[in-house]
């Protein structure tokens, strides 16, 4: 049995609650996964309440070979959680999500597909893709979503909701909000938002390298 401390244990449950305050997933709608290291997963229980999240609801897993090192059954969506780890030694948590207005955007039939209506977008989240309606927890959306992440760090998925990754908790949370507020500047604007031109993105990531 690896060492998981208490602590790392509260981490992970103390970031899963502040989701709940940032309104950016109802219920058993979002699921989050933690690396700890090369080869140790936190993932949230399959079924389980970020929000309320307990300690007893943490799945602790083998990342090599998917082992599940305590009782606890991992998210439905486990497959992509450990598809993208195994994919990118860069990324250390991962957050599928379910906020109101990028849902939404994600549910229409005709969604928009350039979300820079705010220069945090392309500065904090970069290029965003989005993927047709998959049947959750099929083999199919880990595949899909495991390979739309080797390049991005958010996706939508078409009726469903979105998957984010990041460094931190922080990291993920702040790119999950960054992108919820560009979904409800376009949504309230009826999505005649101007967008920032490709001229500005490249003149702000000039400045953000210097």
């Amino acid at each position: 049995m690896p060492i998981v401390t208490d602590s790392q244990l509260r981490s992970f449950m103390e970031a899963a609650h502040r989701l709940g305050t940032h309104q950016l997933l109802l219920c058993s709608s979002g699921n989050m996964s933690w690396r700890l290291d090369n080869d140790i997963l936190l993932i949230s229980q399959t079924g389980s309440w970020l929000p309320t999240l307990s300690k007893d609801q943490i799945c602790i897993a083998r990342l090599t070979d998917g082992m599940l090192l305590n009782s606890v059954k991992p998210s439905m969506d486990s497959g992509f959680h450990f598809g993208i780890m195994r994919e990118r030694k860069d990324v250390k948590v991962i957050l599928h999500f379910q906020s109101l207005y990028a849902t939404t955007l994600a549910c229409l039939p005709d969604p928009p597909t350039d979300f820079n209506v705010i220069n945090e977008v392309p500065m904090f989240i970069g290029p965003i893709t989005m993927l047709p309606y998959i049947c959750p927890g099929s083999p199919e959306i880990g595949k899909k979503v495991t390979d739309a992440m080797k390049n991005h760090d958010l996706i939508v998925l078409r009726n469903h909701g979105q998957v984010v990754v990041g460094q931190s908790f922080e990291d993920v949370i702040q790119k999950a909000l960054f992108f919820e507020l560009a979904c409800g500047i376009i949504m309230r604007s009826n999505d005649m938002a101007v967008r920032l031109s490709c001229d500005q993105v490249a003149e702000m990531d000039r400045y953000r390298r210097q």
